[in-house]
């Protein structure tokens, strides 16, 4: 068995639920108190032990690649005013790990993005972590999700339990218990993409961390078209499916859906009141306000 070294990050999407402020800013580098959203993902995957990252940009995303790279002028800036503690954090950013990157010319969906990274995965195993979903888990939730990898050797994707009224925002897998696992682990028995409430097989979605074997990519390649005219991650799981075993894991962990305008509101909240030098004075804020008005 291949050791999972890769992580692929998609970040090539429009942001449209944020517009305007992504038309000209990519939603990745929208700032979540202190750090843009892209960083708390990077950083899962580093602490995961995952030292080669891959990143899929798309036009206008210049700016995540500029957060993740030496910037020589701020450093001799911060260096010469004697800002040691700022410069340590510009300098944390860059030091990370090594960061490559692929293009996505054509904003054709999940499925599409991951499949273009096929070159640089190499025929290997690889996570997959999107950066709207914000995780907080210790261990870190793709952590979980290779150990389960390691014991079994096959794809696994990360569950949450839905309201049924939300299961059309998700993919929503029919899975079958398994034995080990805490009641956590499942054997995916089908999926589907955004299903009517009445069509969904269960309330068990999806969310963005998955570990993909390279089968997948074959799988993808003969994926067609789906929801919203786009190559749906979903679609080629349930053709992979057909060849090869899938387990879908229920993290633990609380995820923070950062895509939504709402999510991304109670995730600032969130990280803010956890935050060790805004936190007491954002609570004494927060206890102050008036919210019957």
């Amino acid at each position: 068995m291949k050791k999972i070294r890769r992580a692929v990050f998609p970040a090539a999407g429009l942001g449209t639920r944020f517009l305007p402020a992504t038309k000209a800013q990519p939603k990745e580098m929208l700032p979540l108190v202190d750090k843009p959203i892209i960083q708390y993902a990077v950083e899962e995957a580093i602490a995961s032990g995952l030292d080669n990252l891959i990143i899929i940009t798309g036009r206008g995303k210049n700016a995540i690649e500029d957060h993740f790279d030496i910037s020589y002028e701020l450093e001799k800036i911060l260096e010469a005013r004697g800002k040691s503690d700022l410069l340590s954090l510009v300098r944390a950013v860059s030091e990370m790990v090594h960061i490559a990157y692929v293009r996505q010319k054509e904003a054709l969906g999940l499925g599409h993005a991951i499949f273009i990274a096929r070159d640089l995965v190499n025929e290997e195993p690889f996570a997959v972590l999107l950066g709207d979903d914000v995780i907080v888990a210790d261990p870190p939730c793709i952590r979980q999700m290779i150990d389960i990898y390691e014991r079994h050797g096959t794809s696994v994707v990360a569950l949450m339990e839905v309201p049924v009224e939300e299961t059309r925002r998700y993919g929503i897998i029919k899975g079958r218990q398994l034995p080990e696992g805490d009641g956590r682990l499942f054997e995916v028995l089908d999926m589907v993409e955004k299903p009517k409430v009445e069509d969904a097989p269960s309330n068990l979605a999806i969310i963005g961390r998955y570990i993909l074997t390279p089968e997948i990519f074959e799988a993808l390649e003969a994926t067609e078209k789906g929801s919203g005219g786009e190559i749906q991650l979903t679609d080629g799981l349930r053709r992979l499916l057909s060849s090869q075993r899938i387990l879908a894991y229920k993290f633990q962990g609380k995820r923070h859906d950062a895509g939504d305008k709402l999510g991304f509101l109670q995730a600032t909240i969130e990280f803010a009141l956890q935050n060790r030098e805004l936190g007491p004075a954002f609570r004494a804020y927060l206890k102050s306000l008036d919210l019957n008005k």
